[in-house]
Order: structure tokens, then C-alpha cells, then sequence
């Protein structure tokens, strides 16, 4: 997890990455397997990342972990086998060079990180503006907070704002919600509200909706003063186990689990504004991916939203 930077350097690290991406409708009768890790397209050998094995498994209805631990030759016999039942002509490949970094249906319209950050630029937020951000070759988080709304809870400085996330290789759908950001600290906090909201790929009209959506967000930024407020009444007797019990409920995998153990101590406390700021503090840890900060930050909103 990043922490503040500027829009710009978002703009600059996105359009760098993508420089080397291009995407192309490949038809199936070209297309044969090697192994989980390579695939030839019109007898040209392409590298599969790790997303595009696994979504090229979970298309053809081959459990990924079982052909992951198969041999390359057993690999190559179950792939070909059911790709040759697959029902479309074409599919969908999404390329960085020469790698394969995602492969969908022909009905998957992407909506790139490109295409937001313009969305953003074209909405008159100077390329200058402070911004918390991170991203990956699997998926952005751009929280822009706005200070004109800031507010105090137990002498912290709070500053709501909204958060854009986005994922090119189908990790998740476009998704725009609340966001809050403890100066102190710089732990972000993303908070689902009733405005909130999540887009497939499968519209185009996706980006022309963004304005009023985050209009919208805006709007209702206000209403978490008062859970913040009495998530410092709630009391938590055992704050080790509660953690504990809230990894599981949200199934946190081990580099996030490792995550919030870090950030345990460093946010200790007996109130729910305590536990709060555990996951939150954890989505900052160096290890985990931008996937996995964005959802520990969601984590700690949910857990905000609990509080009554």
C-alpha cells in the first residue's frame, strides 16, 4: 500500500505500465495448450501469468489447484481436451508483450486504468491533487480524499473523501465508494454507503455514469461522524480474539492474516475505533498486494458499518 502521492505519479506509473499492453479476439481453433504456463496462438508460444491461468482454468472448468499441481503433460492433455468443447468461436485476449495477462469471453468490454485516470482529468481534479494510491500488473486503488470535509475524533483528523478501484485482468469490477483517511497515520479506510457503487465489464457506459456517482458519494461522506463516534463507546474486552474472529469471517488469506498481525500492536486498543484501525494500518503492510490493500481497507469500513 502506497502511501500519499500525487495524481500525476499515479497517471505516469499507469500509462507505463499499460505502454506494452494490447488486446485481441483470438479464434479457439488457433489457440493450443503446452502447459498451465504456456500457450500457442496460431503456432506462436505466448506465457500465461498467473491470472490467465487462472481464469483460462476456471473457463474450461478445470479446478486451477488441481492442474497446478498435475505434471505438464497432464496439464496439456486436460486443457486441449476442453477447449475443444468450449461453445464460442473466439475468445478474448489481454496482452502485456508477449504474455497473456488475462483471457475472457468475447462479451468482456474492459474498462482500463487508462480510461478511468482520463475519466478523472477530464472531471477538473488537477493533476497535483494529494491522492493515496496502489497499483499493480492485477489492479488500481486511487482514494482521493477532500479536505474540505475533514472532521476530528478523538483529537484525529479525519478526511472523507472517495475511492475508485479497478481491475483490467477480472480480479473486480469497476467500484466506487466512500473513503475515509486518518492523517495521522495515512490509514484508508474504504466504506460502503448507499450510493456506492459497482460496475461489471460488460457496459460501455460505465465511465459517462462516474460523474454523478461520485457526486452522489460526496454527498453522504457526512454521515460516518457519527460512527466514528461510537465505534470510541464500543468496548472491546479481548481485542486479540475479536481480530482474530473477524480474519476468519472475512476469509483472509495468510499475507493478509501476517498483515494484520503487524499492525496489531501498532493500533492496539479496547474500542471497536481500535480494531477498526488494525485493518486499516494492516493495508499499508509492504508485502501484500494492491488486491489485498484495498480489501483490508474494506474490511475495516465494514466493520465501521457494524458498529451501533
Amino acid at each position: 500500500m502506497s502511501n500519499i502521492t500525487s495524481l500525476n505519479s499515479v497517471f505516469d506509473r499507469v500509462h507505463q505500465m499499460s505502454k506494452n499492453h494490447h488486446d485481441e479476439f483470438i479464434k479457439v481453433k488457433e489457440i493450443s495448450f503446452e502447459s498451465l504456463e504456456m500457450i500457442s496462438v496460431s503456432n506462436e508460444p505466448h506465457r500465461l501469468k498467473t491470472i490467465a491461468q487462472q481464469s483460462i482454468s476456471t473457463r474450461l472448468g478445470i479446478p486451477f489447484h488441481y492442474l497446478k499441481k498435475c505434471p505438464a503433460d497432464i496439464q496439456r492433455l486436460n486443457l486441449n481436451y476442453w477447449l475443444a468443447h468450449e461453445r464460442n468461436d473466439e475468445l478474448f485476449f489481454r496482452f502485456n508483450g508477449d504474455d497473456v495477462r488475462a483471457i475472457f469471453t468475447p462479451r468482456y468490454i474492459p474498462t482500463d486504468n487508462v480510461e478511468v485516470l482520463d475519466k478523472l482529468k477530464s472531471m477538473y481534479y488537477p493533476l497535483d491533487t494529494k491522492v493515496q494510491s496502489s497499483v499493480d500488473d492485477e489492479f488500481m486503488m486511487v482514494n482521493i480524499p477532500d479536505g474540505r470535509q475533514s472532521f476530528m475524533v478523538n483529537g484525529d483528523k479525519m478526511t472523507p473523501g472517495i475511492s475508485i478501484s479497478n481491475s483490467e485482468v477480472g480480479l473486480a469490477s469497476l467500484s466506487i465508494a466512500a473513503f475515509v483517511l486518518r492523517l495521522i497515520c495515512t490509514n484508508g479506510m474504504i466504506s460502503k454507503t448507499q450510493v456506492s457503487a459497482s460496475y461489471r465489464h460488460i457496459s460501455g457506459k460505465i465511465l459517462n455514469e462516474l460523474p454523478g456517482v461520485l457526486n452522489n458519494i460526496s454527498d453522504e461522506l457526512g454521515r460516518k461522524k457519527d460512527q466514528f463516534r461510537l465505534s470510541m463507546e464500543s468496548k472491546v474486552e479481548h481485542p486479540d480474539m475479536t481480530v482474530s474472529s473477524f480474519n476468519s469471517q472475512f476469509q483472509l488469506n495468510k499475507e493478509e492474516r501476517e498483515a494484520v498481525e503487524w499492525a496489531l500492536p501498532l493500533e492496539y486498543g479496547n474500542t471497536m475505533f481500535h480494531i477498526v484501525n488494525v485493518y486499516t494500518k494492516a493495508a499499508q503492510y509492504k508485502e501484500l498486494s494492491a488486491e489485498s490493500g484495498y480489501k483490508l481497507q474494506k474490511v475495516g469500513g465494514t466493520i465501521l458499518g457494524m458498529v451501533k
